[in-house]
């Protein structure tokens, strides 16, 4: 494990963190807002701390593959622990833990929130409190390495891999940079393309900008308590749309821009991603249609909210949690299954999904007919063993942590339907649930453990349980340290 390699990435990680803080510097300043000094407070430990990493670089940048997982997991975990010093310094947020919870919820693109009131914020903390979506929505570490290669030796794949959600990581063109730099051309396009939008429907330029940095994220912060109900029509279709867009895999748009327009329409992921999503909206615009004037406004709430939980952005327009037991049940589904892998969205992801069906199908197939020899496929192309184990290990260890969760948090004194679905929420980076933590509700009653857990849960979603294992996991190198301490102990 190259130690000093991962102090100096945290330590890039750090400096560009401080870099990112001038943006609501300014904010703060354009408004003669009174929290300019909590920036730039905040700004000089990053600053400091962030020179002190990287002071000696090393003589070998090579990331392995577990440098990579752990540089990831520490990554986001300093990241969001030093992004709460805006929140907290200037008061806004008096809690420590419950500013980590904000800027957990935030950069991990899940939009949970502890606030009862966002409107009573400055416009440079929703600003900042935005931005982390932004930012978390296709990684920091990719944003990084669209800047500069990190490693030598192509080790900058290790850290695309472990940021990036979904089975499967694999590089657009043959250098993980220049990946890096497509991935990001093409998230500037998209949200260049919804403000430019959204400032056309009329809605003012400030929430325009939040609104979708929170809509390319796929993250549900909104700068008004109502989210985005208070929007006219047209900009309410327009986030319905670019959440759908936002969730699909963004190699399907690179396809699109080299022309390959077969390549890029064949992918099964992105046809059961559109079709269930299609049939939701359908199945709830019946179930809720007795609840509005009109089918056409039952509709527009069902295609909004089902794109805003299937992709986890978890904005609303309708108070989701008074509808039909079917349209809230289906609503839980889809943000189980969530969206496209190599998309900002979160959740389970559509292709894996599909892996652990097929699979189970194949199994059954094997039973009926031993002597059948079935190779799994996914769009052509053969499923490798590890991508089927690692699928299959996903779910199991996913099922874990949910279950586990969900028991430390009934010691606090909320109801299970709040509970259950918080938990949820969390793990797949949705943002609302239902009950106390529904769409006009949020996560401030529960306890500093409960917290806690929720935080966990939203970095173990973020990063898809694998890096924050690797974390915890003691290292070969320790494991022989600890055995040859308790031999010299035997011998003496």
């Amino acid at each position: 494990m190259n130690r000093r390699m991962i102090a100096y990435v945290l330590g890039i990680l750090l400096l560009c963190e401080a870099g990112l803080l001038l943006f609501p510097t300014a904010v703060a300043l354009i408004f003669s807002e009174n929290v300019v000094t909590s920036f730039l407070f905040s700004i000089a430990i990053l600053v400091i701390c962030g020179f002190i990493l990287v002071k000696c670089k090393p003589k070998d940048t090579t990331i392995y593959a577990r440098d990579g997982l752990i540089i990831v997991s520490l990554g986001w975990i300093v990241l969001s622990l030093f992004g709460a010093l805006p929140f907290f310094l200037s008061g806004e947020i008096p809690h420590y833990i419950d500013a980590v919870f904000e800027t957990v919820s935030g950069f991990t693109t899940t939009g949970s929130s502890i606030l009862s009131n966002v409107e009573a914020l400055s416009k440079s903390m929703l600003f900042w409190r935005s931005f982390t979506h932004w930012i978390g929505g296709m990684g920091v570490l990719v944003f990084v390495m669209a800047v500069l290669p990190l490693s030598g030796g192509g080790g900058d794949i290790h850290l695309m891999r472990a940021e990036s959600p979904g089975p499967t990581v694999e590089k657009l063109v043959p250098r993980s940079s220049k990946s890096a730099r497509i991935l990001y051309g093409i998230y500037l396009g998209l949200t260049a393309l919804e403000f430019i939008l959204l400032v056309i429907g009329r809605m003012p330029v400030f929430d325009a900008i939040t609104t979708t940095f929170g809509t390319a994220g796929t993250g549900g912060f909104g700068v008004l308590n109502s989210s985005i109900a208070d929007y006219n029509v047209f900009c309410q279709g327009v986030i319905t749309v670019f959440m759908a867009l936002f969730g699909i895999n963004f190699n399907f748009y690179f396809l699109l821009l080299l022309k390959r327009f077969k390549d890029a329409f064949k992918s099964s992921e992105i046809k059961a991603y559109l079709g269930i999503m299609a049939g939701t909206i359908i199945i709830i615009t019946v179930n809720i249609s007795n609840y509005y004037t009109s089918i056409f406004e039952a509709f527009r709430h069902a295609a909004f909210q089902v794109s805003s939980v299937m992709t986890t952005t978890g904005f609303s327009t309708a108070d989701f949690d008074k509808w039909p037991e079917l349209s809230r049940i289906l609503l839980l589904a889809v943000m189980c299954i969530g969206a496209c892998a190599g998309s900002t969205g979160g959740g389970f992801k559509v292709s894996r999904m599909m892996i652990i069906i097929k699979n189970a199908a194949k199994e059954v197939r094997s039973i009926s007919h031993p002597r059948t020899i079935k190779v799994l496929t996914f769009d052509g192309k053969k499923v490798s063993n590890e991508t089927v184990r690692s699928a299959s290990a996903y779910l199991v260890i996913y099922v874990l942590i949910f279950a586990v969760s969900l028991i430390i948090i009934s010691f606090d004194k909320m109801d299970t339907v709040s509970n259950v679905t918080g938990v949820i929420a969390t793990l797949n980076n949705i943002g609302p649930g239902l009950g106390a933590v529904g769409p006009t509700g949020n996560f401030g009653d529960y306890n500093t453990l409960s917290k806690l857990v929720f935080i966990a849960n939203m970095l173990l979603g973020r990063l898809e349980i694998f890096p924050i294992i690797c974390l915890l996991t003691p290292s070969r190198q320790t494991i022989n340290f600890f055995k040859s301490l308790s031999r010299k102990r035997g011998k003496m």
